[in-house]
């Protein structure tokens, strides 16, 4: 049996897809990525998908060849159940993921000062949001007027989350955030459905992309003097979480506030919090010393 890899076939594996655009593309990119390393062999097998992970693995981050394999594992699931083409992936296990942060976390008193050398409002604003409320870029950018609500006399933003098409979930905003939100909105002279937007002559008054946002937050760490590859904008997300935790709010609490689809994820923070506040080096040190 021949694997008939042609246009015709991925568009009807791309038509029984039904997930997001952008995990459609994600899942092509790994399957023509194959295309390409079986190089015209119409009938791999096993061997083939497992030397192509090896070749990956050679050259890519585990996250990455993670993804790659996905696609491609989804692809001759279907290819099975359509009777196109055997799955030839079964067994075959993605590299394992470190599940550990790559980001650092900043302390209150290191978030005061970076808030105190931001001269722009929209950015005071966007940098204050981020870091009392765990909002990803994304959720920033999204973020239009009218989702600027009270409830039961409590300010919030309505947000549209990662891998959401709707904005069913909430913030809370403090009165700080609130007023710094308000300055800056009062400050803007003209009208634009988006909370936040462009400044420069590229997107005047434009929705604000993921990659201005993310600039936007690292342009401030590095101007109050915290240059690291470490820290970026979703390091104030982590610091959210982290914060929040330190400060007493149960576990259940935290994943609401956090929008985690499982508490696992969660309790990836309150492990790392565990862990610091262990004496067990210190007490060995004692006894050696």
């Amino acid at each position: 049996m021949k694997l008939l890899a042609t246009v015709d076939v991925l568009k009807k594996f791309e038509s029984y897809l039904d997930i997001k655009p952008s995990s459609v593309r994600t899942y092509l990119t790994g399957i023509r990525s194959f295309q390409n390393f079986l190089n015209g062999n119409t009938n791999p097998n096993r061997q083939d998908v497992l030397s192509f992970k090896k070749s990956l693995i050679e050259t890519l981050k585990p996250s990455t060849v993670a993804t790659y394999l996905a696609g491609v594992r989804r692809f001759f699931q279907w290819t099975d159940t359509e009777k196109i083409y055997p799955n030839i992936t079964k067994g075959v296990k993605a590299p394992k993921l470190n599940k550990g942060f790559k980001k650092d976390i900043f302390t209150s008193t290191q978030l005061k000062e970076i808030l105190r050398t931001i001269d722009s409002k929209r950015d005071y604003a966007v940098f204050s949001l981020m870091a009392t409320c765990g909002l990803r870029t994304v959720e920033i950018s999204r973020a239009r007027v009218e989702d600027l609500r009270t409830l039961n006399g409590q300010s919030v933003l309505f947000v549209q989350g990662k891998g959401r098409t709707e904005r069913t979930e909430f913030v809370k905003l403090s009165k700080p955030v609130e007023a710094a939100l308000c300055f800056y909105l009062k400050e803007r002279k003209y009208q634009s459905d988006f909370l936040f937007t462009g400044e420069g002559n590229k997107n005047q008054h434009g929705q604000l992309t993921t990659r201005t946002i993310s600039a936007i937050a690292k342009n401030a760490m590095i101007h109050a003097g915290y240059n690291s590859s470490r820290l970026t904008a979703h390091s104030l997300r982590h610091t959210a979480i982290t914060l929040a935790l330190l400060n007493g709010s149960t576990l259940q609490e935290v994943k609401e506030f956090a929008r985690h689809e499982n508490v696992s994820t969660t309790l990836l923070y309150s492990h790392n919090i565990d862990r610091i506040k262990s004496n067990i080096e210190e007490t060995i040190s004692r006894g050696i010393f």
